[in-house]
């Protein structure tokens, strides 16, 4: 059995950053690595960057994407690191393409750059749940986790609550 847990990073507000001079937050690169280190993980992680886009800007080819790799590597249980707008569909679209796995997706309602960011956090939980859950696709927010077609984002509360 393989013990590595899988990391796709797809951006983000996990990842966004600020520009001082035109107020725009942009990608650069994952601070997924900044994270860890700051939160000591011992954990044996194979990273990967499948791509840096606002979830927003998530096309059926990036979730397809995101499914390929999902199958492809042979680690059983993966992290995911997403846009909080699209998460939902992105999980329900995982549960339907990638069985036999736990899959795990979390983000940040604001950018960990910001320093007031849920994201380490979320990581932290994140990586928690997915050593121990079973099989499936599930949402990881603010300390709970979800399955994947029993959760929404409740934007008028900011959070993830269950249907």
């Amino acid at each position: 059995m393989n013990s590595t847990i899988q990391v796709f990073v797809t951006g983000g507000t996990f990842d966004k950053e600020y520009n001082e001079l035109n107020g725009n937050l942009y990608f650069k690169e994952t601070h997924l690595h900044e994270m860890l280190s700051l939160g000591r993980s011992k954990l044996d992680l194979s990273i990967a960057s499948l791509m840096m886009k606002d979830s927003l800007d998530f096309v059926e080819a990036d979730r397809a994407l995101i499914a390929s790799a999902c199958n492809t590597t042979e680690a059983e249980r993966i992290l995911i690191t997403h846009g909080t707008d699209t998460m939902t569909i992105t999980a329900l679209y995982l549960q339907k393409f990638c069985p036999n796995k736990t899959i795990v997706l979390t983000g940040a309602m604001i950018p960990y750059k910001f320093g007031s960011s849920d994201g380490l956090f979320n990581l932290g939980s994140a990586l928690a749940f997915t050593q121990v859950l079973s099989p499936g696709v599930y949402i990881a927010m603010n300390g709970k986790y979800f399955e994947a077609d029993k959760v929404r984002k409740n934007t008028e509360k900011g959070e993830f609550e269950a249907i």
